[in-house]
């Protein structure tokens, strides 16, 4: 249900912009070479697309699932910030081995290394933003952090695009260059966030397992319904790995494939800042309902055809979906949360949904080498229309927060 107005704050603290300019610059540096990654590895190093749709759902559910143990960790430390310095020093430190990469197996381990670091600051991370935010602006700073975020994830496809004209398609070259803005952004996260007070005023007291039954069971009836709408909403939008490959199939030249991503991500980033203020306000489930309605407007564009104008109005309205739920169900985990278990809760929201984004992109993956690309989209609406009938029956009860 929506959430009342409150008073709030006519500013987001300091720390909130300073932890969504972080985001910026590792998702510049990430999408560098997430970008280019799957034509990387099905024009260099000769990779299947079933492969390609494993390698990226294992990818990120490893991320995902590796959440669970750090968001449970940082309520048991009552501390955030170290989690996520080491989290994005890890996604930093793996940049190098993408260059590095002579086959598929080391591009997953580089994957695999990468994802692992976002796993590990993500769940703290967005603790932390839930910590720092006044409460009736929890969704303006999940749609701020995310806006920035995405900012980055369409000027790093950009750079990298230019790069590759320049360049003349020097994957490897790029992908050094992306070292940059990641260990610039680890810099931000120690120089620019501090901790809010009241995780240090409480550091006394005793601690205690974050994941026992008596604490688990604080986890509300409503938290529990957003975890099984956040897999579901990921079982409907595999990788985006699969809208390059689409805008590819459609005879758009390799070094322009990063434009994909950057539209996509431009309507995201544009969206996601003016939909979280909105959430503050709205109806959530109302909210939530339309971003499926354009989802399945998407994918059915998607499936449809590959040519470039049904190719581009489907990326664009997958950007419109994400601005409208992605922060939306981060502040309803963060509202349906005990405020000492914000951690934990995020961390089992993503394990949850880290295995569903390995179901749906392996069978995205699936479907595709077997009946076409048509047919991974058509799934996705239909994955799409079991979560709107999930929320049809939950409209007008107080089940979400």
């Amino acid at each position: 249900m929506s959430n009342l107005p409150v008073a709030a704050p006519a500013r987001l603290p300091p720390a909130i912009w300073a932890l969504g300019f972080v985001s910026l610059l590792m998702d510049i540096s990430s999408e560098m070479i997430h970008s280019l990654l799957p034509v990387f590895m099905v024009t260099v190093l000769g990779t299947s697309m079933w492969a390609v749709g494993l390698i990226e759902g294992a990818a990120e559910a490893t991320a995902l699932i590796v959440k669970v143990f750090s968001g449970v960790l940082s309520d048991y430390w009552r501390k955030r910030k170290p989690l996520a310095v080491l989290g994005y020093g890890l996604g930093a430190a793996s940049k190098p081995l993408f260059a590095l990469a002579t086959s598929t197996g080391m591009v997953l381990a580089a994957r695999l290394i990468d994802r692992v670091g976002k796993g590990i600051r993500g769940a703290p991370r967005d603790a932390l933003v839930a910590d720092l935010a006044p409460p009736g602006m929890r969704g303006a700073a999940f749609g701020l952090r995310q806006s920035l975020d995405t900012v980055g994830a369409f000027v790093g496809p950009l750079i990298a695009m230019g790069l590759m004209l320049l360049w003349a398609n020097d994957f490897r070259a790029i992908f050094w260059v992306a070292m940059v803005p990641g260990f610039m952004a680890v810099a931000l996260l120690l120089v620019g966030v501090k901790e809010p007070a009241p995780l240090h005023a409480a550091s006394d007291a005793p601690r205690r397992n974050p994941v026992s039954k008596a604490q688990l069971r604080r986890l509300s009836p409503a938290y529990r319904r957003v975890v099984l709408m956040g897999a579901v909403f990921t079982l409907a939008r595999f990788s985006e790995a699969f809208l390059l490959l689409r805008a590819m199939e459609g005879g758009l030249p390799i070094a322009y494939t990063p434009l994909v991503l950057i539209g996509m991500n431009v309507v995201y980033a544009l969206g996601a800042y003016p939909f979280g203020k909105l959430s503050d306000t709205v109806n959530h489930t109302t909210l939530l309902a339309w971003g499926l309605v354009v989802l399945i407007a998407a994918d059915l564009l998607l499936a449809y055809s590959n040519q470039w104008q049904f190719v581009w109005a489907g990326v664009a309205l997958w950007g419109l979906h994400m601005a409208m739920t992605q922060g939306l169900l981060a502040t309803m985990v963060a509202e349906a949360a005990p405020p000492d278990l914000r951690g934990t809760a995020f961390g089992f929201f993503n394990l949850v949904s880290g295995v569903a984004l390995l179901v749906a992109s392996t069978l995205a993956g699936v479907l595709w080498d077997q009946l076409g690309a048509s047919a991974t989209f058509i799934a996705g609406a239909a994955f799409s229309l079991v979560a709107l009938v999930l929320l049809w029956r939950w409209r007008g009860s107080r089940v979400l927060p």
